[in-house]
């Protein structure tokens, strides 16, 4: 069987894993059994009606706006646990969201290359997004009571929207009454979004996930890495043209935009690429001739 079949079947599989509580789907409402004590590594909402886990990024927000205190020491190990092991291994193989682009890039329509210095700039909007709608407004801004606003999930989220928000509204009358200027914002956003996931790969996972962020910093240190192989490498290039992510694979291969889907290793005539649970990586690597 492709690697890349396998692949999406994981995504499946995760997607899922994560959302199996199918009688949601047709009662209309959430599950709170005790596994949604329980956070899942990719980026999958809390409020969608099969979800059995907890979203990371939600859970973070909770413990920082002070809805939930003592509760901070395990999102943030569970953070480090994931990140520490898989890197962005979780964006590429166990996130539902990622899964959900990939398929819309499959829709035969004219694709966007980004050129690369606008492209190199908006790579840093993730952390932006991170920073101030993840860790900060939820800390300062708050009420009376002192407690904040999970701000990334009521202003930004694509996948509250799409898992949560609108399969709720088709199920509840009462909730679709109530909803408001905020979820048609984010309706819009959640549209633009999948609307160019159709020229762009992964835009949401290049640009705007807080998650990915998170992950990105422990791509060059995580248990699972990428390493080329000196010995084997011919310079060709075909592994750079081919990375979706615009990975420059011969310099550093394990940049933080890597998500580990293995294409470059696909399209290696040499066998070059390799990956897994590596203790370390190649410190010299090919350059490519330009």
């Amino acid at each position: 069987m492709k690697r890349q079949t396998v692949r999406k079947i994981i995504q499946v599989l995760a997607t899922l894993g994560y959302n199996c509580n199918i009688s949601g789907f047709f009662k209309g409402g959430i599950f709170k059994g005790d596994t949604k004590a329980v956070c899942v590594p990719g980026l999958n909402c809390y409020s969608c009606p099969g979800a059995v886990g907890s979203c990371p990024i939600g859970a973070l927000q909770s413990v920082i706006s002070g809805n939930k205190s003592g509760f901070s020491f395990y999102v943030a190990g569970i953070l480090i646990f994931f990140g520490a092991i898989f890197g962005r291994f979780i964006c590429g193989f166990l996130c539902p969201f990622g899964l959900i682009q990939e398929l819309l890039y499959k829709i035969s329509v004219p694709k966007i290359k980004v050129p690369k210095k606008p492209d190199k700039l908006l790579r840093y909007l993730k952390y932006v997004v991170l920073v101030l709608f993840v860790l900060v407004l939820p800390a300062v801004l708050v009420n009376e009571f002192g407690i904040g606003s999970p701000y990334f999930c009521k202003w930004l989220c694509p996948v509250g929207t799409l898992e949560g928000g609108i399969p709720l509204l088709l199920l509840n009358e009462g909730l679709r009454a109530m909803a408001g200027k905020n979820f048609y914002w984010k309706l819009s956003l959640t549209f633009v979004l999948l609307a160019l996931s159709t020229t762009i790969y992964r835009p949401f996972c290049k640009y705007l996930c807080p998650l990915g962020a998170v992950y990105a910093f422990f791509n060059k240190v995580s248990f699972f890495r990428m390493q080329v192989n000196e010995e084997k490498c011919i310079g060709c290039g075909k592994c750079e043209k081919t990375c979706p992510m615009g990975v420059e694979v011969l310099k550093d291969i394990n940049s933080t935009e890597c998500i580990r889907c293995g294409k470059c290793k696909d399209v290696c005539p040499c066998g070059a690429i390799e990956g897994g649970a590596e203790t370390r990586v190649l410190k010299k690597q090919k350059s490519v001739e330009r």
